[in-house]
């Protein structure tokens, strides 16, 4: 008696705890992917040699702070982007789709692409992660030696293939309300895996 009882008590704890941990998985699914975190899978060589195509990425979506789906709002972020970072954002051309490229420009601040160079306030960018030959255009934004001015929250962004990478200097400024989140870390394929920098 004593052990059908207990038996029992098992079948019910674990039938409640199989019914309480399916809901929740599938409500913390619709919390952490809107909010916090997302995985994005590489399309394009844009981004050669930091992404290639076919990397999967996890971007953190709550670091800039997270957008309310279906409302205009954003929750507080933790941090402004900043020049150097590696984020996904709405492609201003079709909405439908987003785009990764590295922040080469700040609102305010006025990029200059001379001699294979880029130029933020007529200074060269010296960090390593701009250590390579950038090319410009020859439509209206970026065509060598123009300078371009990126108005209020916006930002200027370029693929670290900029030979091969349609941006900023194509399609102009992305806005910051269209901003995503910040791409982290690359987890597949595994010999690939290493953070974003």
């Amino acid at each position: 008696m004593k052990q059908m009882i207990k038996q029992k008590i098992r079948y019910i704890w674990r039938e409640w705890i199989l019914g309480a941990l399916i809901p929740a998985a599938f409500l913390a699914f619709c919390v952490i992917r809107p909010f916090i975190v997302e995985a994005y899978r590489i399309p394009t060589g844009s981004m050669i040699p930091t992404l290639l195509p076919n990397d999967i990425i996890l971007v953190n979506k709550f670091i800039y702070g997270a957008r309310v789906p279906f409302t205009g709002l954003r929750l507080p972020g933790f941090k402004s982007p900043n020049r150097g970072e590696v984020m996904v954002f709405i492609y201003p051309e079709d909405r439908k789709k987003n785009f990764i490229k590295r922040l080469i420009g700040l609102p305010g601040e006025t990029v200059e692409i001379k001699n294979g160079t880029v130029y933020i306030n007529e200074q060269p960018l010296t960090d390593p992660i701009f250590n390579q030959r950038y090319y410009y255009n020859r439509g209206s934004l970026g065509a060598e030696g123009q300078k371009i001015t990126i108005p209020k929250n916006s930002y200027f962004v370029m693929g670290d293939n900029s030979g091969s990478s349609m941006d900023s200097r194509y399609w102009g400024f992305v806005p910051k309300k269209d901003v995503l989140g910040q791409a982290m870390v690359i987890f597949w394929p595994p010999n690939r895996i290493r953070i974003i920098k």
